[in-house]
């Protein structure tokens, strides 16, 4: 068995290794995500769950990781098809995130806007949120997948 195919065998063992409950979730605990996810994807803002999207929005963020949202976010094609592959199988499948968003943006899609809605539009302008894809600034929690809305604190 070639190295590629000893590290795909690896990472669907991982990804089968998981609980079936993080599959489809918005709410994957950091300590449940790939390493190389994590480390990657975190290395310039927080690892997203991967129930945050669909698997066809993963799918082209990760063939265009060159121009990923302004900036070259380029892998090596081995850590390309690993995260990929890990993407996949945890990407949302349910009725909230079935339809991938425009520019397949978390912030963009349809249940963001709903979760989102009676927050002012000058508050994602604040210095202390910078944007909306910056989640840590209200969920206190977020990179350890918590979004619960009884800990979310604005920044003023």
């Amino acid at each position: 068995m070639n190295r590629t195919a000893r590290q795909s065998a690896a990472l669907m063992a991982l990804a089968c290794a998981l609980p079936a409950a993080w599959a489809d979730s918005r709410e994957m605990p950091a300590s449940t995500m790939l390493p190389a996810y994590r480390q990657e994807c975190a290395a310039c803002h927080m690892a997203y769950p991967p129930g945050m999207l669909p698997a066809n929005a993963w799918s082209r963020m990760m063939k265009g990781l060159d121009q990923h949202y302004g900036t070259d976010a380029s892998l090596d094609p081995a850590m390309v098809g690993q995260i990929s592959a890990w993407l996949q199988a945890h990407a949302g499948t349910t009725k909230r995130v079935r339809e991938a968003p425009p520019q397949d943006r978390i912030t963009q899609s349809a249940w963001f806007e709903r979760k989102h809605r009676e927050v002012e539009p000058a508050v994602w302008k604040r210095t202390a949120v910078g944007s909306r894809a910056n989640c840590m600034a209200c969920h206190t929690r977020a990179d350890q997948g918590d979004f619960d809305d009884d800990r979310v604190r604005i920044p003023k």
